[in-house]
């Protein structure tokens, strides 16, 4: 009989006021073992004695027989050959003559192997000293970039003594990226940690994984050149670089919420930069004694400082300029000035940008393109060539991709037709569009507009050429007497 609180309660009251046992158990129609169990309160209704039955056909020598068989298959070191429950019981079937059922042997396999296996989700605390390491991880993101939606990249890295953060964002999370990230996390840490912790990803190892990874070509030089050691994760164990990995949901939840909607790339990296300004101002990590600009300050002591030299992370490549005076890199071109046209240039790739370079000299520099197919222009390097073949300007592709509509509509009621057109075109590439934009604005409807009447806004004229003097000169006044008296002249 299940006996409920208010039936409990009452067997105690009755027995603390002195009602006999046999009275209780009579009066409320219940046996007097049961009344006897709880009248002086030694247990309780709600203690339930824990069900513990081991199968009288599990003995000490089934057990024995068992684990040895989880020696055999350590032994012998095969994934793909070890004991199952049931082999084990065939087994016992045929050598030990086993009588009992195939489901108690599972259930003795499984509660045998639980005492002998330390949970995937065990932890070891762990401390590191100031300067000993960073961990860096990827993670993903969505923004707003000039009114597109686009999937970013996050890069984050925190040192493991002070907990201090560093995030950034990338168009793609490349070798030139990787790299890249890690030099600005250095400058921002004020220094290069002993060691890095990271995981597995491509962009890194070249092949193996943990204790047996092999660094990329690249990134070993990246490595000794900043006098770190490389310690690699095992796959799938992000408990290894904890720090980090909660890093990566932090900043997410609270750098990039609300998703942010920002003019372009470099807007958004100055803001995570602030935040990992104030990050390290205010907060105090939970468990930690002291907040993270305490024991940053410690820790900045300890890291090494960051060579002069500053690493040229960037991927390198070189191209002929092809007769459109355009170069092609990772699957999409960039123009340059038509006097390379079918020389080589260097080009270097870096995270966000790419820079041409000829002979040692840039000559023009790009907001890299990702994905394929896409081609820059800038008029500025044709504009010499329109001006020699002035014909094709209604049909180039450098001036209808890179001017607005309103100006090649106003560029085409032009009335000396393409070499005037051309002219205007001169005037955008010396002056900006904009302020062309601006000056047609300026001028009535009812006017036909010129290249000659846009300049005559250009050249404004000097106001004056009157120049005013802010004080008179003084004049020191002279007596002349001496001088008459001298030469004889007469007074008046």
């Amino acid at each position: 009989m299940i006996i409920e609180v208010d039936m409990y309660s009452a067997i105690r009251t009755r027995f603390i006021d002195g009602e006999s046992i046999r009275s209780i158990a009579k009066s409320l129609k219940i046996s007097r073992p049961t009344v006897t169990k709880y009248c002086e309160g030694s247990t309780h209704p709600d203690v339930r004695k824990v069900y513990q039955r081991q199968p009288d056909v599990i003995t000490d020598a089934i057990k024995s027989f068992i684990l040895s068989c989880f020696k055999e298959d350590e032994q012998e070191n095969l994934k793909k050959q070890k004991h199952t429950a049931k082999r084990i019981y065939d087994r016992l079937v045929s050598e030990r003559d086993f009588t009992g059922s195939y489901s108690t042997v599972r259930r003795a396999v499984r509660n045998l192997k639980s005492e002998r296996t330390v949970p995937p989700q065990s932890s070891v605390p762990l401390s590191y000293a100031p300067g000993e390491a960073v961990q860096i991880d990827w993670g993903e993101a969505t923004v707003y970039i000039d009114g597109h939606k686009t999937k970013l990249y996050t890069f984050c890295g925190r040192l493991c003594y002070s907990c201090d953060i560093f995030v950034q964002v990338y168009k793609a999370a490349n070798l030139e990226s990787f790299l890249e990230a890690q030099q600005l996390m250095f400058d921002f840490f004020g220094g290069t940690p002993r060691r890095l912790i990271f995981d597995n990803a491509k962009v890194a190892v070249k092949e193996g994984f943990g204790i047996y990874a092999k660094p990329q070509d690249r990134y070993l030089s990246f490595s000794s050149h900043y006098a770190f050691s490389l310690d690699f994760c095992n796959p799938a164990s992000g408990n290894e670089k904890g720090l980090v990995e909660n890093l990566v949901g932090y900043s997410r939840r609270n750098f990039l919420v609300p998703v942010p909607r920002v003019a372009d790339m470099e807007e958004l990296n100055r803001k995570l930069w602030s935040d990992c300004i104030n990050y390290r101002e205010k907060h105090k990590v939970e468990h930690r004694q002291n907040p993270v600009n305490v024991m940053y300050q410690e820790e900045v002591k300890f890291l090494n400082a960051i060579p002069k030299y500053r690493f040229d992370t960037s991927k390198t490549a070189i191209a002929k300029v092809d007769d459109f005076s355009t170069i092609r890199y990772e699957k999409n071109n960039y123009s340059v000035p038509t006097n390379y046209l079918r020389k080589d240039v260097t080009i270097k790739g870096y995270a966000n940008s790419i820079g041409i370079l000829h002979e040692g000299t840039v000559i023009t520099t790009y907001s890299r393109q990702y994905g394929s197919g896409k081609t820059e222009y800038r008029l500025e390097h044709y504009i010499d060539l329109l001006e020699r073949k002035p014909r094709s300007v209604s049909n180039a592709r450098p001036v209808k991709e890179t001017l607005t509509q309103e100006l090649l509509h106003w560029g085409s009621q032009l009335p000396g037709g393409n070499k005037e057109m051309v002219k205007l075109l001169r005037l955008c590439v010396d002056y900006g569009e904009e302020r062309i934009l601006a000056i047609k604005r300026l001028i009535p409807s009812r006017v036909v507009p010129t290249v000659d009447m846009v300049r005559t806004y250009l050249n404004e004229p000097v106001k004056s050429s009157v120049i005013y003097l802010k004080n008179e000169i003084g004049i020191i006044q002279t007596d002349l007497k001496k001088y008459d008296e001298k030469y004889g002249v007469a007074n008046q």
